[in-house]
């Protein structure tokens, strides 16, 4: 995909925090507010671009993640001129990959480079006059989405919440108390009736753990279920996992590497795979991991669970590469998600529809979440 070379002018970053009345429970904390991260690059014609960085636990990491923007990425490519939408996702990848090892940030620096290159391929979308989805090869504009972050306390409510607004599949938080866990899916499968159920670990089980806990599980008819160990876990302990049951297993979110994504794309372990374009790879490597993973034959299901920006460049890859995955809506409260996302919202009998505006089809409106700005 090469175009005329353009020179970019700026980029930028903005922090902001949102907090909650109700925390949202994992098995590895509590997440006490709702972070953001949005990056701004602008061309010298005048073309905006928009994209997000993943920083959403611990809050403490968005302001970090401004100041590595702001301070150490943006200068290396003002006065750059991208022939392709990648090319600005290579400079920096390269760039900065011994300062990365030297720094041990290898996590923030590529999640910093993953909102530049969102933006960047908003930029490049809106510069050819075109939908992004459009630009990233999609034939429908129509895709499923679930309801997420559905916490274990309370859940029987937040999902009949998210059943109200449209939403026809739902996924719990568990990892907890099993007969709290169990109480709860039952509950959530009694709501959604035939319709998708799956939970999510968050890397909360040990391997011996989870062969004791993960096939009590098989009566709820779970559609995934999600990080049950460690993702950094030996793959025998996945796969020996993957044998003791009857439902899918999925993971991606906390892979950050071609060769990771290669790895597990090449074994029947996951059935259920889940990159995070605002943490590791942007659009330029996820979207071909993405192509790869239905090559493979498992399902893609884009992780996410941050703010309107990325949430909304998820569903433009997801409608860009096709597939039967759905995309992940964090269902718990929080205006800088639901300001900035768009038709995200907007979900009839499960699923939602993409515009035809050019780049994400929207201008965020910082304006109205200007209260919220902590840089």
């Amino acid at each position: 995909m090469t175009l005329p070379p353009f020179t970019i002018r700026s980029v930028q970053a903005f922090g902001y925090r949102y907090p909650l009345a109700t925390p949202v429970i994992t098995s590895f904390g509590r997440m006490m507010d709702r972070p953001a991260v949005f990056v701004r690059v602008e061309d010298t014609d005048g073309n905006i671009g928009w994209g997000e960085v993943w920083c959403n636990f611990p809050a403490p990491g968005a302001e970090h993640r401004v100041r590595l923007v702001n301070e150490v990425l943006a200068p290396a490519l003002l006065g750059f001129q991208p022939a392709e939408p990648s090319a600005a996702f290579d400079r920096l990848t390269r760039g900065t990959s011994v300062l990365a090892l030297q720094s041990g940030e290898a996590g923030p620096f590529a999640q910093a480079i993953a909102g530049i290159d969102l933006a960047v391929w908003d930029l490049f979308a809106r510069r050819q006059n075109v939908a992004l989805w459009r630009l990233l090869g999609g034939a429908t504009r129509t895709i499923k989405v679930y309801a997420s972050g559905i916490n274990p306390v309370g859940s029987e409510r937040m999902a009949e919440a998210a059943l109200g607004r449209g939403y026809r599949a739902l996924k719990l938080k568990i990892g907890f108390d099993p007969a709290g866990d169990h109480a709860n899916l039952a509950a959530l499968r009694r709501l959604v009736g035939g319709g998708v159920l799956a939970a999510d670990v968050n890397q909360g089980w040990t391997i011996a753990q989870a062969l004791e806990l993960a096939p009590r599980l098989e009566r709820f008819d779970l559609a995934w279920l999600e990080e049950p160990i460690r993702a950094d876990c030996p793959r025998q302990e996945w796969q020996i996992l993957h044998e003791a049951v009857g439902f899918a297993l999925a993971a991606g979110e906390n892979i950050a590497s071609f060769a990771g994504f290669a790895e597990v794309l090449g074994e029947p372990v996951l059935g259920v795979v889940q990159p995070d374009i605002a943490k590791w790879g942007g659009l330029s490597a996820c979207a071909g991991v993405a192509r790869d993973i239905l090559t493979s034959g498992k399902i893609f299901c884009p992780h996410y669970l941050g703010a309107g920006i990325g949430l909304l460049a998820s569903a433009h890859l997801l409608a860009g590469v096709g597939g039967d995955g759905l995309l992940e809506v964090d269902c718990n409260e929080n205006p800088l998600r639901d300001r900035l996302s768009g038709p995200v919202l907007d979900v009839r009998d499960g699923t939602i529809t993409l515009g035809d505006e050019v780049g994400l089809g929207i201008t965020p409106d910082l304006a109205s979440i200007a209260q919220y700005r902590t840089m």
